[in-house]
């Protein structure tokens, strides 16, 4: 049986934090992309969530929250931490910060590490949600793992609908991409995983630069796996024009496409079209042409899901 979409309606709220109480699955929006929402506590609901994305178990959820009482007894706050958290949120930047003895977030959903990944969102059913419900909840993409993150509770539904109990409907996402991680490193910002904030609008709010990730550590954040976002189409990435038989997704004025992530070259709009377009395109092609995208601002976002998106493990 397909999970129902249903309206966000104080009603629908209380039968979605009634579910997840049970340790049952349900999709949530967020600004970002839907995420696929279980009981952070519970390890069962935990497990239950890996086993319908088919999820790698050493990759770790995200952790959301509600509130500054709930993201405190969770997660150690350092000052440069605590002054990127009142700068954005809520809204699309998760904080990997140390985990706290009080915290009640499962070590299954940490993948066993010492530390936790930790978000306030800014989509107001998720919040009512996490606040009705009264705990965190961990919210990866609702989608299988690897393939491309839903923009709307219709996404969910092709990729999940029989997994899961219930499918919270609020709209496109406005966002369109997954949050900005931002780890801490002898003191210093650095940037886990690209994504809904840009690296530099962080820079400027923090008065220092982010460091970027050097990947020596393995995985300790969501999202680092290389190949992530992948549709069943080959992507040919920096492309000026299609080849035969190619799919071809346009950016930028005067680049003619079977669809274009933003006519104007706006970034956010691209941000925003991304995952609904490879969508599309991949089930009329099983190859996809993409023009270039500059890598400033949310552009350095777009590019990293697509160079997971392209990825393809050798032999």
């Amino acid at each position: 049986m397909t999970a129902p979409i249903v309206p966000i309606l104080p009603e629908t709220i209380a039968l979605a934090a009634e579910i997840l109480s049970e340790g049952g699955l349900v999709a949530i929006p967020t600004e970002t992309v839907y995420g696929l929402a279980a009981d952070a506590a519970n390890p069962e609901a935990v497990a239950r969530l890996y086993e319908a994305k088919g999820r790698p178990r050493f990759n770790p959820l995200i952790a959301h929250i509600s509130s500054w009482e709930m993201a405190e007894r969770e997660a150690e706050f350092s000052p440069l931490a605590r002054t990127c958290a009142e700068a954005f949120w809520p809204g699309p930047l998760t904080l990997v910060l140390p985990v706290k003895s009080s915290g009640r977030v499962s070590e299954l959903a940490r993948a066993g590490l010492e530390t936790l990944a930790v978000r306030w969102p800014k989509h107001r059913a998720a919040a009512a949600l996490i606040e009705v419900f009264g705990r965190p909840l961990v919210a990866p993409s609702a989608n299988r793992s690897g393939h491309v993150s839903p923009t709307r509770a219709e996404h969910v539904a092709e990729d999940l609908g029989e997994r899961i109990s219930l499918i919270l409907d609020g709209g496109p996402c406005d966002v369109g991409m997954e949050s900005t991680i931002l780890g801490f490193q002898d003191g210093e910002p650095v940037l886990l995983r690209p994504g809904g904030v840009a690296t530099e609008t962080i820079s400027a709010k923090l008065g220092r630069s982010v460091r970027p990730y050097s990947g020596h550590a393995g995985i300790n954040a969501p999202g680092q796996m290389k190949s992530h976002y992948s549709p069943r189409a080959r992507l040919r990435l920096n492309a000026m024009a299609r080849e035969d038989g190619e799919g071809f997704l346009a950016f930028g004025p005067f680049v003619p496409g079977d669809l274009s992530l933003s006519t104007s070259g706006d970034l956010v709009e691209a941000a925003a079209n991304l995952f609904e377009m490879l969508r599309s395109l991949d089930t009329q092609f099983e190859r996809i042409a993409v023009s270039p995208v500059p890598a400033t601002g949310l552009g350095e976002a777009i590019n990293d899901r697509l160079e997971r998106a392209a990825y393809r493990e050798a032999g």
